[in-house]
């Protein structure tokens, strides 16, 4: 049986076995259960396959006001304490979760671990999520929440022109908007940093084929999220769809990584491609036999703690030619 043929014999032997366990475990399909009890599902399984929580120096609460009158919750990690000499780095984060599910603590120990190995802030922001709020409130929500934090970087003891944006998945959907946007708006960025991301207005490429089931994230859950998070009529705007912006040039360097065994690896690959074009530098990485949402099973994938190292370094790097 050719790999062609048997796409699940590309997996490495712990996803392979990651993925027998979760169905052995029988969970319920996401796609049966509603939004908050999804929700709740992914904060209390999020940990089981992720790294224990390293510490930090400094970890804060943050609120920030959003242009509807509102306030959303966003926590500040960062290596060092308030105290420390110099000012550092920030890298604005968005989580993944289909804009439906996930929070900040579902990405509490990714985020730590881009503050540690990448010397550098981390704001991990809690944006707010579908059906409750449909597009585009989450891409709103999220580059105000990158103005915010532009603008109040020194009274936090962060460094005020040093600014990266990231996230995975849906989340990195929102960074790579941002990125747009920045550019737009004359905001300089060091990086963004963009973890399987969703960059297309429909899911039509070979590998939303290839791995449309039993690689994790099934067809039918993203049917369910884009279901409570868009109209038909909106997929092709830009901001879900990030591939469809006018023009790619002059947007921050870019740090994408992805798996291989993904529905989105397809146009992850094309949205990179698409920044290269645009004469965008781009760093690539693809893991090679895991699937959608393997950054966060460090402690069984050992391709998970590779990507946060290569992630942090990529950061690490950005904002040092950045001074």
């Amino acid at each position: 049986m050719s790999s062609h043929h048997n796409p699940h014999s590309r997996l490495t032997e712990s996803m392979r076995l990651v993925l027998r366990n979760i169905e052995r475990a029988g969970r319920p399909p996401m796609y049966l259960l509603n939004a908050q009890q999804a929700r709740l599902f992914y904060e209390v399984s999020a940990s089981i396959l992720d790294l224990p929580e390293p510490p930090m120096a400094r970890v804060e609460d943050l609120r920030i006001p959003m242009r509807d009158g509102q306030s959303i919750k966003a926590r500040l990690f960062a290596p060092y304490s308030k105290s420390h000499a110099s000012p550092i780095p920030t890298l604005v984060y968005f989580h993944g979760g289909g804009f439906t599910i996930g929070s900040i603590q579902t990405h509490n120990v990714l985020c730590r671990e881009l503050a540690r190995i990448g010397q550098c802030a981390v704001i991990s922001v809690d944006y707010r999520l579908a059906p409750e709020h449909r597009f585009p409130v989450a891409t709103d929500d999220a580059w105000d929440a990158l103005q915010w934090v532009s603008k109040s970087a020194e009274s936090m003891g962060l460094q005020a022109n040093a600014l990266a944006v990231g996230g995975d998945s849906a989340g990195g959907t929102l960074a790579a908007v941002c990125a747009i946007h920045a550019r737009d708006a004359g905001l300089k960025l060091a990086l963004q940093l963009l973890i399987y991301p969703g960059t297309a207005a429909r899911q039509e490429t070979t590998s939303h084929n290839t791995y449309q089931s039993g690689f994790m994230l099934d067809k039918a859950t993203v049917d369910w999220f884009f279901d409570h998070y868009i109209d038909a009529k909106d997929r092709d705007d830009w901001r879900f769809a990030p591939m469809l912006a006018e023009r790619h040039d002059g947007l921050a360097p870019a740090w994408i990584g992805l798996a291989e065994c993904d529905p989105l690896v397809d146009e992850g690959v094309a949205y990179a491609d698409m920044l290269r074009m645009a004469g965008v530098k781009v760093d690539l990485e693809i893991y090679h036999g895991v699937v959608h949402g393997f950054v966060n099973m460090g402690r069984v994938i050992p391709e998970a703690r590779q990507a946060h190292q290569d992630a942090g370094r990529a950061l690490k790097h950005a904002f040092a030619l950045g001074q």
